[in-house]
């Protein structure tokens, strides 16, 4: 180093040699702090993964920047190094040889005082066409999006490095590319050889487009198309990539993928790109045709019939705003404001048809056939109607909190307690006077936040006893407020008070609480009917129901009917929301012989679980592999996953291929090689087995947290098969097969610690057809992951559990009929981390 501070020295412009010289030092102390962080962590707390990529410590969301690069496949993904939640954009990075064994260098590109770096890609410019390298040392150059603190403003940015990935300095230059937008990020950048120029698609999000542009120098772009919306829109749209592959390994017949992440998935589209434009390739979905009960194309909604106001006279014509109707008129219940409630219904109809297919849009908010119009009778403790909170003491950011005024769904009065202030950042308690328990329930309204105490950053409302916790509430991750309840019936007589918890900052989403009309009642609060819904009625009960998605996007719902032939029925629509997509959106109600399908289920899906998102490809792979790799978590949850002291995880990497399946091309994905081979000792096998009506546990030697499963059934008569994984202590997660319907699924509903985010236990279901007659599942078991290939990568679930560290067991089962285990292999997948100190050798 210090031949190179003598040679500057000379120069006029030492004050750049100290500043890059200061700048090394830095970067060479984050090395060494880096690697005693990383000698000191173990690597085997709980739920840590052994043998998938997990920082040392700290956040970690999407990949980013994935390129293989002078021998070593790079990974950058978005990291906090001040904690573990999202925020504070910064690239991590990782390096290895071979896809398994990683090694943690320090971060690459910082959070500064102007920006937060999120995702983007890095290529390697070989021709130096930036001029940010030398011919003779090209640079990588990282484009990626600039959140700007200030503004919200999301723009592109570059940094380059010209010494292997090590150390990047973000260009002078920046931003390359400003359309002064919120909603405007995660660029994918790629040579295009037959112009030898580069391309960028970046997604605009909430527009669910993607906008492909064009540059000869990586710093001044051109807009050349977009795509979209189309496919799946009611999310936002998020980290595209574009790139070729041979069909069916025929380089001659080339099809262009774009992927999309969407909704918590990767959404991919088949089609063709010319240099300029991208076409979908997917026709154009023609519903099932049958009897129209009502299409809503006359002037008035003829023999329908409506209460209250929320229908107005008539139906809506070409209304700007709600997409997907058919024709020119449909319903909408929002006349004026999202405050009138109100039904529709229509004449009895005799139903002598399988299904009933509709158009459905509007508020999520479905029928509860519990629910109530009216609040719970009792002593109002506090309603936050009055200009302070007399007795109440805040700690935090709520000392002297006051309630405000607001317009929220399901409010009482025209104020509440809302821990939002300033800002999601706003953090404290509120704690009550003290009261004597004298009532059987607590009731009250809560919204906000759906952070547990178990999250470790909740928004909660809780009951305190004697200096304990004894009961508590948490929010909906909405800002409908809805009736909770305290079951005090055993505290009779007690003191007690009610705390206020906010102790989320919003870095993953609604970090705040909102809380309104404490009630000491002897009776339970009933939830509130603020029904957005379309029902069917027979004999004046609900028998069927449906919601909207939260979007003006009306997309096509079906109802099974055929338990219901030759009976008398009526469609009800109802609107009992007053606020926060508080209306409802339908048109096109028809008897038909087959099912419609809704945009979901017509969807392409890279992974049908929870837990693949952000999945981007390798830039400059090998032997043109299309290697993939996605964030193993879902926003969702993904601040309240119960992991310390890191957060987040890489899925294993994925070769894609395109194959036609049913004459169709799709996407099918394994394992890279290297990932496969670390599954080395064979310690369980079972072969041409057959089972019967019952479960039945393997042996010992079965038994694991960290291993890959093997296994082919030949179904017989069964209706369901599978296997059971980490079981035990009441614990289980299944991946079967509903051979009823054709239908791979997993459910994690029962797989360990669920509790710390309602949205958490789930069950995944995926369309498998048999292959040769059978059902081939490769199966890899982590820690606290489960990634499931069924018949040669045609379909890929994959998903997170936090099971306990002694539920290990392994069961096969088979339900209402017989199922033959053709083959069984259970093999230890090894730690990746005892190499985890291997060197990175300069290049």
């Amino acid at each position: 180093m210090f031949k190179y501070i003598r040679r500057f020295a000379g120069r006029k412009n030492r004050r750049r040699a100290v500043t890059v010289f200061a700048t090394i030092a830095l970067v060479l102390s984050f090395t060494l702090i880096g690697a005693v962080n990383a000698k000191s962590i173990a690597y085997t707390e709980p739920y840590r993964p052994q043998f998938h990529y997990s920082p040392a410590q700290n956040w970690m969301n999407d990949p980013n920047g994935l390129i293989y690069y002078k021998g070593e496949y790079h990974l950058f993904y978005q990291y906090n190094k001040f904690g573990t939640t999202g925020g504070n954009g910064s690239w991590g990075h990782a390096v290895s040889k071979d896809l398994v064994h990683w090694r943690e260098l320090p971060v690459a590109i910082p959070v500064d005082a102007n920006e937060e770096v999120w995702s983007g890609s890095v290529v390697f410019d070989r021709t130096n066409s930036s001029g940010l390298g030398t011919s003779s040392n090209p640079p990588l150059v990282a484009i990626y999006t600039s959140f700007q603190k200030s503004s919200g403003i999301q723009r592109q940015a570059l940094a380059y490095s010209t010494d292997n990935g090590t150390m990047w300095t973000k260009y002078a230059g920046n931003p390359v590319l400003d359309i002064g937008s919120h909603n405007f990020r995660d660029p994918k950048v790629f040579w295009y050889e037959p112009t030898k120029s580069w391309r960028m698609v970046v997604a605009l999000s909430d527009q669910h487009k993607v906008s492909i542009y064009s540059s000869p120098d990586l710093k001044s772009w051109s807009l050349l198309s977009e795509f979209g919306p189309d496919g799946v829109t009611n999310a936002v749209w998020e980290c595209p990539d574009l790139f070729p592959m041979p069909l069916d390994g025929n380089n001659n017949k080339i099809k262009w993928v774009l992927t999309v992440n969407v909704f918590g998935k990767t959404q991919y589209f088949v089609g063709d790109f010319n240099g300029t434009t991208f076409t979908d390739g997917e026709p154009a979905y023609i519903p099932p045709t049958g009897s129209v009960l009502n299409d809503f194309e006359g002037p008035d909604y003829g023999l329908w019939q409506t209460t209250g106001t929320a229908f107005g006279t008539g139906p809506v014509k070409d209304e700007p705003g709600p997409t997907g109707y058919m024709g020119h008129g449909f319903v909408d219940s929002f006349h004026g404001s999202d405050s009138e409630v109100g039904t529709l219904t229509s004449p009895v109809f005799t139903i002598n048809q399988n299904y009933l297919n509709f158009l459905i849009a509007g508020g999520n908010h479905p029928y509860v056939a519990s629910a109530s119009t009216a609040p719970p009778p009792g002593q109002i403790f506090e309603d936050f109607e009055g200009t302070s909170l007399p007795g109440w003491i805040g700690t935090g950011d709520f000392v002297g909190i006051v309630p405000v005024k607001e317009n929220l769904s399901g409010m009482l009065g025209s104020q509440v307690l809302d821990t939002y202030q300033t800002g999601d950042s706003a953090e404290g308690t509120l704690t009550s006077p003290t009261f004597t328990i004298n009532s059987d329930y607590i009731d009250f309204l809560i919204a906000g936040g759906d952070h547990p105490i178990s999250s470790g950053h909740p928004t909660v409302l809780n009951l305190i006893i004697d200096g304990n916790v004894v009961a508590s509430a948490t929010g909906n991750n909405s800002p409908n407020l809805d009736w909770k309840f305290f079951d005090v019936r055993n505290y009779r007589g007690k003191q007690a008070t009610l705390q206020i918890v906010d102790q989320n900052d919003g870095s993953g989403g609604w970090g705040h609480l909102m809380v309104d009309n404490i009630v000491f009642s002897d009776v339970k609060a009933m939830p509130w009917d603020s029904e957005t819904a379309v029902n069917l009625l027979v004999n004046g009960q609900v028998v069927r129901t449906a919601t909207g998605n939260d979007s003006a996007a009306l997309d096509w719902a079906s109802w099974d009917l055929h338990d219901l032939q030759g009976q008398k029925a009526q469609i009800q629509i109802v609107d009992r929301n007053t606020g926060g997509w508080g209306h409802i959106l339908a048109d096109q109600f028809t008897l038909a012989d087959s099912p419609a399908t809704n945009v979901l289920q017509r969807a392409h899906w890279i992974d049908h679980g929870q837990d693949f998102y952000a999945a981007v490809t390798y830039n400059d792979a090998p032997a043109d592999q299309r290697i993939m790799i996605g964030w193993m978590n879902n926003w969702n949850y993904a601040n309240d996953i119960p992991t310390s002291p890191w957060r987040g995880v890489q899925s294993l990497p994925r070769e894609l291929k395109l194959q036609t399946i049913n004459g169709k091309p799709q996407i099918t994905q394994l394992p890279v090689r290297e990932a496969k081979d670390l599954a080395q000792r064979v310690q369980y096998q079972l072969k041409n087995t057959p089972l019967a009506d019952r479960e039945t546990t393997l042996g010992e030697n079965a038994s694991g947290k960290a291993y890959r499963l093997d296994v082919t059934f030949t179904p017989q008569t069964a209706e369901n098969f599978g296997v059971n994984i980490r079981t035990g202590n009441g614990e289980q997660t299944t991946i079967g097969y509903d051979a009823v319907n054709g239908q791979l699924y997993l459910d994690r509903t029962k797989s360990g610690d669920v509790s710390f985010n309602a949205s958490f236990p789930s069950i995944e279901r995926a369309n498998l057809p048999l292959r040769d007659g059978k059902v081939s599942l490769q199966i890899y078991v982590d820690w606290s992951s489960v990634e499931v290939f069924a018949n040669g990568g045609w379909v890929a679930i994959t998903d997170q559990i936090f099971p306990s560290p002694d539920s290990d067991g392994i069961q096969l089962f088979s339900m209402r009929g017989r199922t033959l285990i053709d083959n069984l292999k259970v093999s230890v997948m090894p730690s990746i981390w005892t190499h985890n100190e291997m060197p990175v050798k300069p290049q």
